[in-house]
């Protein structure tokens, strides 16, 4: 690795920065490079907690000069639009939940990132997620890990690296907690030391995805609110205002607490249920990929997040068709949420992914 030209992600935040620093204390050749996704004016944001802003470049650039690297700029936007903000905007109008930083990291950060790195000579990309990649002599591919630190980790969010691109990158943090993180670039006094880390959506930092889609699509049609029997329980704003689990802000009486369990988009009604109405046996995910594995013979038995950050659960996984599988639980698991990722593991090692139907 050493003497490696690598060309690091940086977002402008504390865990790419430093991972720049790793890598040239490892005696890499290194550049960073930062992705300009959007204006915080674009969108109506304030600066302090979106990740490839304007002003998360310019945290870059001094921190790439405070570290004597090159530092490019390289302006997505209109892919981030295409690819990112528009099919998060499309997804939730057709009753899906889905989550954009997978998009992203597929479409932008490990695919045209990684083209570009190449454009310019660059052998490896970096990036400063929390994983690991390892090689295995056994099953000859690449694997994908957990990181040191499980509360960072970020593995949930990258199921869909190729083989190619994880013969390609680099993880510099994937191996360290976070605080050792902050200790290397306050004592660097790198820019980006204090820096907090970017929240929730970074087009969205406010969280409120119904007004974000309003904005863009228009005010969504009220109608009716069932129980799970069908008696009308009231009327909804929108079915983009709820989410599958939720409970509050669904405004309706009911003698036991309620919980949003379906969506109907064809009726446009939203339907809820007690609590044990949540759970389900099973469910099936499409456009998957796996990077333990070519593919999947038979049943296999692994656990599987449904969440970003969720215990994961016992399953066992079998092939429907091509990019389709069953994904059936051991014990009923809870709010599985149609265009949320389902993301298959073998203890610490992600077998693969893909998005729930």
């Amino acid at each position: 690795m050493e003497s490696s030209k690598v060309l690091v992600a940086m977002s402008g935040g504390v865990d790419s920065s430093v991972a720049v620093k790793l890598l040239l204390d490892k005696g890499c050749e290194c550049a960073g490079a930062t992705m300009k996704l959007y204006s915080n004016d674009d969108i109506g944001l304030k600066p302090s907690k979106t990740c490839c802003s304007l002003d998360d470049t310019q945290d870059a650039k001094l921190a790439a000069m405070k570290l004597g690297v090159e530092h490019y700029v390289f302006n997505f936007s209109d892919e981030f639009k295409k690819d990112v903000i528009d099919h998060f905007v499309d997804s939730y109008l057709c009753g899906r939940t889905p989550n954009p930083c997978i998009e992203c990291n597929k479409k932008l950060k490990f695919g045209k990132f990684l083209e570009r790195a190449r454009l310019l000579g660059f052998e490896y990309i970096a990036t400063g997620h929390y994983v690991r990649r390892e090689y295995s002599d056994t099953l000859g591919r690449w694997l994908l890990r957990r990181s040191t630190d499980i509360k960072k980790d970020q593995s949930y969010v990258l199921y869909n690296m190729t083989q190619d691109e994880l013969a390609h990158t680099l993880f510099p943090c994937g191996e360290m907690h976070k605080d050792n993180i902050r200790d290397i670039a306050h004592r660097g006094e790198l820019v980006t030391a204090g820096k907090p880390d970017s929240q929730d959506i970074c087009f969205i930092p406010d969280g409120d995805y119904a007004r974000f889609i309003t904005d863009r699509a228009g005010e969504q049609e009220p109608g009716d609110i069932l129980l799970t029997d069908g008696t009308v329980l009231g009327r909804h704003r929108g079915l983009i205002h709820y989410t599958v689990g939720q409970r509050r802000g669904v405004s309706v009486s009911y003698t036991e607490p309620l919980f949003v369990v379906r969506k109907d988009m064809q009726t446009n009604t939203l339907i809820l249920g007690t609590k044990d109405k949540l759970y389900r046996d099973s469910l099936t995910a499409k456009n998957c990929n796996f990077i333990m594995y070519d593919r999947i013979d038979g049943r296999l038995h692994c656990t599987a997040q449904t969440r970003y950050h969720q215990t994961p659960s016992g399953c066992t996984v079998s092939v429907l068709d091509e990019g389709r599988v069953l994904c059936e639980f051991d014990e009923p698991h809870r709010a599985i949420s149609p265009g949320q990722a389902v993301v298959f593991y073998d203890g610490d090692y992600v077998i693969g992914g893909g998005e729930i139907e």
